[in-house]
């Protein structure tokens, strides 16, 4: 089994305010539906709620919920209650990679379990005053790549930059 995580944060790293992605940029859209499809992406009971009704479940990938709540249920979607149980179900999982897409919470508890081999984190450079944080990682522990940068235009309201980090042996 693979575990990657995927993120966006802005220059404080702020990933969310009132529940919401902070900005418009169709390129890491893509990215990250590009990066994903066909996955498995692992997202906070919040972070499912913010997505708007229509698109949930993501199309064309394994959707799963985290919650505390026992008796949530959401549609076409595996429900736990903890990481562990997530990863401990996807545990045989040769073909595709666990994507852990967040929210805040569910980004910290994946990597205080040390269960990530890769994180994909878009750059986005600009603040947004956000409520909710990436947390810190020591990235002396990672090798990193670029992938690709974005300048701002008129699709873009913010440059970004896309950098791939592998964990070191």
């Amino acid at each position: 089994m693979k575990v990657s995580l995927i993120v966006a944060m802005d220059a404080e790293r702020g990933i969310g305010k009132n529940n919401d992605l902070m900005w418009h940029l169709p390129k890491d859209m893509q990215f990250f539906k590009d990066t994903t499809q066909g996955q498995i992406v692992v997202m906070g009971r919040k972070n499912y709620d913010s997505i708007p009704e229509k698109y949930r479940p993501l199309p064309n990938r394994q959707n799963v919920v985290l919650t505390r709540n026992t008796d949530f249920e959401a549609p076409n979607c595996l429900v736990f209650h903890s990481l562990q149980a997530c990863l401990e179900h996807f545990q045989d999982e040769q073909e595709r990679t666990v994507f852990i897409i967040g929210g805040g919470e569910i980004y910290r508890m994946a990597m205080e379990a040390n269960v990530l081999d890769d994180m994909y984190i878009t750059y986005v450079h600009h603040e947004y005053d956000a409520e909710t944080f990436f947390p810190l990682f020591r990235e002396e522990e990672w090798k990193s790549e670029v992938i690709f940068e974005q300048e701002k235009d008129e699709r873009h309201e913010a440059a970004f930059t896309v950098k791939h980090y592998t964990k070191k042996s």
